[in-house]
């Protein structure tokens, strides 16, 4: 195996000095374009941003600093080594301390001989790790007594791998030094094999990489701090969209005071946990021009201010085709047209219902939504769903539309998937039955909504969920 090169040696025939120059101008240029970066960002430090930027600034111009010191130190050329009384081929003497800063700062090497059971350090080196360089250096053994004790076995570890193995050393790991300083430095080594192919000695280079770190800790920190401020931001302005579009959820609403069949109405939006982006689950209840009542409920997919966004589109259309008088069935087609039309194709599901006061007639059409329940005389059950796929799903479906005629004191529950966490549709279908005593005697649709909150929980949801209720008071 050819002989090594120690990190404070470099190889014979170095680059032209010129060639060397012109990439040192070439950095420090760039460092200061980096640094006018740098002294735009915000310094009052009140801004994550303004932090992100600064620490990732702080990060290329310590790296572009280590750049210029070790093209500097390829374009002066290796510093003196006194001479040695070893034989050439044995382990080479570290060299010394050069004034001036020579030596790349932070830098060193050492070289371990396992058939003497000697070792060299670079000057550097004995720097980096605190020590008197008029100290012997370190063997193999005794060198864990400087490393952190929950590393040392990290240590031990690629040393042995080394050794035994053959394989190259490329780990971090902390020292710490006299007075009890903690750093940290990246090892990287391999060992040296003798004419036979036995390992006669290791080398390694070890560079004090604390400032690099603690840069790139500060980088982490800020990037975070600013992605978690804006998942706030998003979620705020989400939350505000979604309640300027939606009714209001406060009481009991009478709707339809036209003819025998006046509706009491209540709803109620459940956010998911704090922590989680806000979906796109919504509810509607709009008195028509003609007396009739516009009841829907429904969801997008996805989570964030763009589902939120497209929700209050789709809310916007669904009000405007019931106001203009289209029945449920044709008006979830165009609003399937509509999805699939968008700029940002969306999946949703949907239910929309048409309530005619006069006669108690409920027309309504559906895709791929949870069916309405109904509760009649103490016991509920499942209207039975026309055909419809969900919105967005294909651009030519059709929409078939059901019929079901109220009585005085039945009562219509809508919700969303979200309403019961997963798993156990059916289940959770066949819970919302069962509350058909508890809902039977409630006085108004309010109390209803307030009894299904309290079976189903209100905090700490996995997903949004609406509930919509409408009694028919007469």
């Amino acid at each position: 195996m050819p002989p090594h090169l120690s990190a404070d040696r470099p190889a014979a025939g170095s680059p032209r000095r010129g060639t060397v120059d012109a990439l040192i101008s070439q950095t420090r240029q760039l460092r200061g374009e980096v640094d006018a970066v740098r002294r735009e960002a915000p310094q009052d430090g009140s801004d994550p941003e303004g932090r992100w930027q600064r620490a990732l600034c702080d990060l290329a111009l310590h790296q572009l600093r280590d750049l210029d010191e070790h093209l500097g130190q390829l374009r002066d050329g290796p510093p003196a080594v006194p001479a040695s009384d070893r034989p050439a081929d044995t382990v080479p003497t570290a060299a010394p301390a050069v004034p001036g800063g020579a030596l790349l700062s932070r830098v060193g090497s050492a070289e371990w001989n396992l058939l003497t059971d000697e070792a060299s350090w670079s000057a550097e080196l004995y720097r980096i790790l605190g020590r008197d360089p008029a100290a012997s250096a370190l063997t193999l053994d005794e060198l864990p007594s400087l490393v952190h004790e929950e590393d040392r076995p990290l240590l031990t570890a690629m040393v042995t791998d080394c050794l035994v193995d053959g394989k190259p050393i490329d780990e971090e790991f902390r020292i710490v030094r006299p007075g009890g300083e903690v750093r940290t430095v990246h090892m990287m080594g391999e060992p040296v094999l003798d004419a036979d192919g036995s390992t006669a000695s290791m080398w390694a280079v070890l560079r004090d990489v604390s400032a690099l770190r603690r840069t790139q800790h500060t980088v982490h920190e800020t990037r975070d701090s600013l992605r978690r401020q804006r998942a706030h931001t998003e979620r705020r302005l989400a939350v505000e969209l979604q309640e300027a579009v939606l009714p209001p959820a406060r009481g009991s609403l009478r709707l339809s005071r036209r003819g025998p069949g006046t509706l009491d109405l209540a709803v109620r939006h459940l956010p998911s946990s704090a922590n989680r982006p806000i979906g796109g689950d919504w509810y509607d209840a709009l008195e028509l021009p003609d007396g009739d009542t516009l009841l829907g409920i429904g969801g997008l997919t996805g989570h964030g201010v763009t589902v939120a966004s497209g929700m209050a589109t789709l809310i916007g259309a669904l009000r405007g085709m019931a106001v203009a008088g289209a029945e449920p069935g044709p008006l979830m087609g165009w609003l399937n047209q509509l999805l699939d039309a968008s700029a940002q194709p969306a999946l949703g599901s949907a239910v929309c219902c048409r309530y005619r006061p006069a006669t108690r007639t409920l027309s309504w059409a559906q895709a791929g939504h949870p069916a309405p329940l109904l509760y009649r005389g103490g016991t509920g059950r499942v209207l039975a769903a026309p055909d419809g796929v969900l919105l967005g799903a294909t651009s030519s479906a059709a929409y078939e539309q059901a019929e079901v005629t109220l009585r005085a004191g039945d009562l219509l529950l809508l919700h969303t998937d979200g309403l019961v966490p997963r798993p156990g549709g059916t289940t959770a279908v066949q819970r919302l039955l069962d509350l058909a005593p508890r809902l039977g005697g409630a006085r108004t649709a309010q109390d209803c909504v307030r009894t299904v909150v309290e079976e189903f929980g209100e905090s700490e949801r996995a997903d949004d969920a609406c509930l919509l209720i409408a009694r028919v008071v007469s």
